[in-house]
């Protein structure tokens, strides 16, 4: 009788803590030895060096100062972003008002395009996550708007300050003495950052047209009065405020709901013990974090990891042949410094599962062979010179269970479930999307 009563007491007791709005997750050792890890890696620095800050916490998020974060702005550029009527500088008339800016940046693929190449303009359907999206075939094919490098995510952009693979955008910090090269992006020398740059030159590139006429004709005219009462009214509804507008929204999109971000906080229970395994190998002998630290788990920096480009597989088009030659050097097609070549962007590695397509050039389908590739350290590329490759590439010698364990890590740990939070039920023009074909519609349940 004394052993049923211990026991039910024993179970009372666990199912009491365990649905305890107090109750605090025990760390285990391989808890202490990843904060043990993560302390050294962050020269002292601690989890909080880690931690992304919430989305409406303007104040921490790292921001432009010439572009202030402010609420009004993220609401407008939120809708902006996603409004396909924006789609109104078409090369074919027919396909106006059937694309957006998140055409290949949308919350489905974490904010990618969810193909190897990304389609704007003369795109049909949308699939599950744009997936399904493939080229018009009854228009030219010099009509496309097609990206000659796989659509980076715009997830963390808060935590660069120059965007595009090659960094090219943005006209501070680490474009700093590169004026030179910026003969073709005039939009630099307003000295906004990476973000802001993008988001005006971006305007132009993929044919999306923001004006006083968009702004009256879709009743956004209040929401610009809102975010930019302190500019003049002849100037307020323009391209680059548009532009302003989108900036400070994609600077909230962070993916501060991930297990990972919720292990940093203090929730041991957050990570499955294979996902420690593999941070551990993260930040530790797979050396990840020598490229992939802070908040958004990416520096600043370019590295050469000999990756392949579009024009090596029949699943790509390459439309500016010659302009591509430049694109497949990197950050050295930018700077004209050959020690650049083939160098590329460190990307942030948050909701990498959701795209399913890897490396600047698409070549790869999953993160583990991501891995396996830079574990074994035989380029791709035969372009790319040895000494521009990155020290780690082939130096870090993991094991099969540690490539599973880090893959599981990435997978998992770095996936925040819950981007829809960033995606407005409805836009002004009541328009569908991300993409507004006929297909389109059909896919997304618009009709």
């Amino acid at each position: 009788m004394r052993k049923i009563i211990t026991l039910t007491f024993i179970a009372l007791l666990l199912f009491s803590c365990a649905n305890d709005d107090n109750y605090v997750p025990i760390a285990t050792d391989l808890d202490i030895d990843l904060k043990n890890l993560l302390t050294d890696v962050s020269e002292e620095k601690g989890l909080a060096y880690f931690i992304l800050p919430q989305s409406d916490d303007y104040l921490n998020i790292p921001q432009d100062p010439l572009n202030p974060i402010t609420k009004e702005k993220v609401d407008l550029g939120k809708l902006l972003m996603h409004e396909t009527a924006t789609g109104g500088k078409p090369k074919i008339n027919e396909m106006k008002s059937t694309y957006s800016c998140a055409s290949c940046h949308q919350a489905a693929a974490g904010f990618s395009s969810g193909l190897r190449q990304g389609i704007g303009e003369c795109g049909v359907g949308f699939g599950t996550n744009g997936n399904g999206r493939v080229i018009n075939t009854n228009v030219p094919v010099d009509s496309v708007d097609i990206q000659p490098l796989r659509s980076p995510t715009v997830l963390n952009v808060a935590y660069q300050d120059v965007m595009l693979w090659n960094g090219q955008f943005g006209g501070t910090g680490t474009n700093a003495g590169t004026e030179s090269n910026w003969t073709n992006i005039q939009e630099n020398f307003l000295g906004f950052q990476g973000v802001e740059v993008q988001a005006i030159k971006g305007q132009g590139v993929h044919r999306i047209m923001i004006d006083e006429d968009f702004v009256n004709t879709f009743e956004y005219k209040a929401m610009f009065d809102a975010a930019f009462g302190d500019v003049a009214e002849s100037e307020r509804y323009s391209t680059k405020n548009a532009a302003l507008a989108i900036a400070a929204y994609e600077r909230t999109l962070l993916a501060n709901k991930s297990p990972w971000q919720d292990w940093l906080k203090g929730d041991y229970n957050a990570m499955s013990d294979v996902e420690k395994r593999g941070a551990i190998t993260f930040f530790g002998k797979a050396k990840c974090y020598e490229c992939h630290t802070g908040p958004a788990l990416n520096d600043k920096s370019f590295h050469a990891f000999g990756m392949g480009d579009f024009d090596n597989s029949d699943k790509a088009l390459v439309l500016d042949t010659e302009g591509f030659e430049a694109v497949k050097k990197g950050r050295g097609g930018f700077t004209k410094k050959p020690e650049d070549n083939y160098k590329f962007k460190t990307p942030t590695l948050y909701n990498l599962i959701d795209n399913g397509f890897y490396g600047h050039g698409a070549t790869f389908t999953s993160v583990k062979d991501v891995i396996v590739y830079k574990n074994n350290g035989i380029p791709q590329s035969t372009e790319v010179v040895e000494e521009n490759l990155a020290t780690q590439f082939g130096n870090i010698d993991l094991t099969d269970q540690e490539i599973d364990d880090l893959t599981v890590f990435i997978e998992n740990s770095l996936q925040d479930t819950d981007l829809t939070r960033y995606v407005p039920e409805t836009l002004n023009s009541g328009f569908c999307f991300p993409t507004n074909d006929v297909q389109s519609q059909s896919d997304l349940g618009c009709n």
